[in-house]
């Protein structure tokens, strides 16, 4: 069995993710004391004891949703299971850092700064209430890709999430955005839904981002990753570290091509792919992307057992 670990973008967000593997597994609560340390807070405390609304501001989403990935993997590693069994790694936007991380190509500190100054730049790359994302449920990638091209009238607006072959995320200047949605509904889809997001994330609306996260890219070190990772804007893998940076910047403005990454995975032979950390939106996503693939979620001790019990 091939494998292949994965890591959850934003949205998977919630109050007290991760507390119990702190509890359980020293290796895990140093993740949370080093990002805390990290970034000169106590953001393990909003994670555990916040309010949901502080914890899904962008800028304290990201390097939490990161702090727990990375602390269910050191408990998967406390029980025997290394991130060198996988063939590869991956995650959905800041997933990707996570998955970085994870490899250990970025530092956990690192991975923590870029992901506090990546959360704060995409929030502000466009005024509050000018952009928007929805989800269109039942049209396939060109038809949505059409849709926006038809709805943007001048304005932005672009397919930004291939998550699965029923699901496709576009993203840009509200009015736009609002536009797509009745036209796919026109054009059959079973689903067209505004998102309950703070900006437009992977459009061409987040390049004032773009332009940050190359700064702080610079002065990052990226290490060669333990395993290969398959980055969003690429769908296939890499494992240079330039390379790697180069699509760090891009990811900010490029479109998250997730169908086409677990697609390729399973193309090199992965059967199982394991979700390492806050809920189980990537699970479902690669069940609609080939139905061969086995899935495992691991966000708690009972699945962290559970995991090294198959590993054998």
């Amino acid at each position: 069995m091939s494998r292949a670990f994965v890591f959850p973008g934003q949205g998977a967000q919630t109050i007290g993710m991760g507390r119990d593997l702190a509890d359980a597994y020293p290796a895990a609560r140093a993740v949370y004391d080093e990002i805390d340390d990290a970034l000169g807070e106590k953001l393990s405390a909003l994670i555990w004891d916040g309010d949901i609304e502080t914890l899904t501001l962008t800028q304290n989403a990201q390097p939490a949703l990161m702090a727990t990935s990375i602390a269910a993997l050191r408990a998967l590693e406390a029980e025997g299971v290394k991130v060198t069994d996988a063939a590869f790694v991956a995650g959905h936007s800041l997933g990707e850092y996570s998955a970085l991380a994870a490899a250990g190509a970025l530092s956990l500190t690192d991975c923590a700064w870029l992901l506090r100054i990546r959360g704060r730049a995409m929030q502000e790359a466009t005024p509050v209430g000018t952009g928007a994302m929805a989800a269109i449920l039942g049209l396939d990638l060109e038809t949505v890709r059409a849709v926006a091209q038809e709805a943007a009238e001048g304005e932005v607006c672009e397919a930004a999430n291939d998550n699965d072959p029923a699901q496709v995320v576009v993203s840009g200047n509200k009015a736009a955005v609002e536009r797509a949605v009745g036209i796919a509904k026109d054009k059959g889809a079973k689903r067209a839904m505004m998102l309950p997001v703070s900006a437009p994330f992977h459009c061409a609306l987040m390049e004032p981002a773009a332009r940050i996260m190359k700064e702080a890219l610079a002065q990052a070190t990226i290490s060669g990753p333990s395993v290969p990772v398959v980055p969003n804007v690429r769908a296939e893998a890499v494992s240079d570290p330039e390379t790697i940076r180069e699509l760090l910047v891009q990811q900010i403005t490029g479109a998250v091509r997730w169908r086409e990454s677990v697609a390729w995975m399973a193309g090199q032979g992965v059967t199982e792919i394991w979700e390492v950390g806050a809920g189980k939106a990537l699970s479902g996503m690669a069940k609609r992307i080939d139905r061969n693939l086995a899935t495992r979620n691991v966000g708690t001790p009972d699945d962290v057992a559970a995991a090294a019990a198959a590993q054998g």
